[in-house]
């Protein structure tokens, strides 16, 4: 089964900007969404996708990712 952020990255095309969907969408929790987020962070890592901006926040002691774009790459 695929999670929703290697759903979106999939009906992405390469290059396109692609902003990762919060309203509507079971990544409407921050943490559902910050572990999404992460997601994308790691196809970054593997060359596959460049996030090219995102938005954090400081949770007493961890860091929340509350928004990210990216655009695919392969």
């Amino acid at each position: 089964m695929s999670s929703i952020a290697m759903s979106v990255f999939l009906d992405s095309e390469p290059g396109e900007l692609v902003e990762l969907p919060h309203a509507g969408t079971g990544l409407e929790h921050p943490l559902v969404f910050d572990s999404a987020a992460r997601e994308i962070q790691h196809l970054a890592a593997e060359g596959r996708a460049e996030v090219v901006q995102q938005t954090v926040r400081q949770m007493g002691e961890d860091t929340l990712i509350e928004e990210i774009t990216f655009k695919r790459i392969v």
